[in-house]
């Protein structure tokens, strides 16, 4: 019976129960109530006072408790958004404690003469201010920062990102400080004094702590003016390779991936080294093999044997459609090494799917590009409903190309315009199944799937507040009609770099001759192999490693245990004898490639 009751007061109109509750309050004399009140307590003596005031503050008690638990958490449970009833949670026990205390203190007020109420009204002072710092301090934290950390990860800037932790460590002592600061006051305690002297020691401390200081304002400086953001990898000065955790007041903190261990460099240290940021522009993994072959070598056999390896290799980047072609035909040497077998089969199924998200968004790019032509067209003397009714239709093909459908309008969405994902074979869903299939690598660490899923979750989320801007903007031309070409073709260029951005032609595995070498056994060819690893940040920094080692012995195999089945490499000529130094008769064994000392001890390099 009872829900039933809250449901229909629920379902009441708000406004009318406004007017019903302002109506009744105002036939109600205030000032008269209160005299009334005020000289029935100023007859009592002061034990029935405070008696009388103890049993008011009970009952005021009583009613707060039932109007917070009972009236006002059913209806903050039914907002979309839960800031409401986070915000009663926090701050439910502290209303009643200064609820209590004022009622109390306002008793006491009545008994001022009383020497005894005077201390313990400080008492109460105290007991309010701290109450109010701590709340202060709970809701900063629970509310504004919780909701400004869900704000951080839908925005692509990096200012927020960087103020918050400054913001979170902040806040709070400032808080804490200007309580204790009226606690004292509330005692009477002149500070004046208190102030020069703090004056004073600051300018004596500002010496003392120098290295502190300098930590600090350096903190400051790297999260306002970052060159870097959390998440990135950084090549340090000493060689070590790490992930950002962390910008703190005094200390960053990083992870060494060779070390497996966190490390705290002082702010003022780090801002004064040359810091690599091998994230930035992109967080694709550079990598190099440099290797010598034999002269007798046919060296356009050879260079193209070893471009095909790399290219099957399903976690360098390159073209998909060759790298579907040779998938199938490397990596299979060992068929008892199950992991690399599942690797290559899970590889090429992400291959798949990516290739379907990248046709699906290209498709949609046209699709946009196709719509800037008609708005520029359109735009033209201005827009008339026709033609502002064939761009709504246009863009509607765009988002269910994409997987959205919009649906009506909801108060509570700042946009205007809600999206639901309706669509199997539109983009989003496309982008989950691909980034589903790689979060099942074998090689994976358990938190990459994490990072992978938080990540194009994240984007997908970005995807729809722009479309989102954009469907509010076309469904309402009159005042940027001038300029939906210009939005559009933003949205675009974000689809193009920010999204997915297109692989280049760069990024490519590349072979090239780098000179020659000889002694006694003979001439040698050198070559240098290069290729991009899809994310470094993956398998604890290790997968550019992981996969410059499996393309190694995959060359290695075929260069060194693999006969004349494949014509890329002349014969060997044998001694006089015709022997053929341990192969089997009628065989003769390929030239392997010779191990060589690299003489610039590039930590990124492997000799073969």
């Amino acid at each position: 019976m009872s829900e039933n009751i809250w449901e229909q007061l629920l379902q009441t109109d708000f406004q009318e129960l406004m007017q019903t509750l302002i109506n009744q309050f105002s036939q109600i004399n205030v000032n008269d109530l209160v005299q009334t009140v005020d000289s029935q307590l100023s007859q009592m003596n002061a034990d029935e006072l405070i008696l009388t005031s103890l049993l008011i503050c009970f009952v005021g008690i009583v009613v707060l408790y039932v109007f917070l638990a009972y009236i006002l958490r059913p209806i903050f449970r039914n907002f979309e958004s839960d800031i409401a009833i986070v915000t009663l949670n926090v701050s439910f026990n502290p209303a009643l404690i200064i609820f209590a205390i004022f009622s109390i203190k306002i008793t006491f007020n009545k008994l001022a003469g009383v020497k005894i109420f005077s201390a313990i009204e400080h008492i109460f002072t105290t007991i309010i201010i701290v109450t109010i710092g701590f709340l202060s301090v709970q809701i900063f934290d629970k509310v504004f920062i919780y909701y400004l950390k869900e704000y951080t990860q839908k925005t692509e800037v990096m200012w927020d990102d960087v103020l918050l932790p400054l913001l979170s460590a902040v806040v709070p002592a400032l808080i804490y400080i200007t309580s204790a600061v009226f606690i004292i006051s509330s005692f009477g305690v002149d500070l004046t004094g208190i102030w020069v002297a703090l004056g004073g020691a600051t300018f004596v401390l500002g010496f003392a702590l120098q290295d502190i200081l300098a930590n600090f304002f350096s903190g400051i400086v790297l999260l306002i003016d970052t060159p870097f953001q959390f998440g990135d990898i950084l090549l340090l000065e000493d060689g070590s390779i790490g992930m950002l955790r962390r910008i703190g007041i005094r200390v960053t903190h990083l992870y060494i991936f060779s070390n497996h261990c966190d490390i705290y460099i002082p702010n003022s240290m780090l801002q004064s080294q040359k810091i690599t940021n091998l994230s930035r522009p992109t967080s694709l993994y550079y990598q190099s093999i440099l290797i010598e072959l034999p002269s007798e070598c046919d060296m356009d056999q050879s260079k193209q044997l070893i471009e095909e390896i790399v290219f099957a290799h399903p976690d360098t980047l390159g073209s998909i459609d060759m790298k579907l072609e040779l998938i199938d035909d490397y990596f299979k040497s060992h068929e008892s090494n199950t992991h690399l077998l599942k690797q290559q089969e899970l590889g090429k199924l992400r291959l798949l799917a990516e290739q379907n998200v990248n046709l699906k968004l290209e498709e949609i790019v046209a699709s946009l590009e196709a719509l800037v032509v008609t708005m520029k067209f359109a735009e033209k003397g201005g827009m008339s409903q026709e033609e502002v009714e064939n761009v709504q239709q246009e863009f509607q093909e765009v988002l269910l190309m994409t997987g959205f459908e919009e649906t009506e309008k909801s108060s509570n969405n700042r946009l205007g315009i809600d999206f639901n994902e309706y669509n199997e074979d539109g983009l989003i869903e496309l982008i989950r199944e691909w980034y589903r299939l790689w979060i099942k690598d074998p090689n994976f660490l358990d938190e990459d799937q994490s990072f992978i899923s938080d990540e194009w979750e994240r984007k997908i989320s970005l995807l729809q507040r722009r479309f989102q801007k954009l469907a509010q903007k076309i469904s309402n031309p009159q005042s940027d009609e001038t300029r939906l070409d210009d939005y559009v073709i933003e949205l675009i260029d974000w689809l193009k770099n920010r999204l997915k951005a297109p692989q280049k032609k760069w990024q490519e595995p590349y072979i090239r001759m780098m000179g020659m070498s000889h002694d006694e056994t003979g001439f040698f060819i050198e070559l240098e192999i290069r290729f991009f690893v899809d994310e470094m940040k993956l398998e604890d920094g290790k997968r550019g490693d992981r996969v410059r080692s499996q393309i190694y012995e995959e060359i290695f195999s075929y260069f060194n245990i693999t006969y004349l089945n494949w014509d890329g490499i002349k014969p060997v000529e044998n001694g006089s004898n015709g022997s053929s130094n341990g192969s089997k008769q009628g065989e003769t064994p390929i030239s392997p490639a010779r191990p060589s000392p690299n003489p610039n001890g590039e930590k990124r390099r492997v000799i073969i």
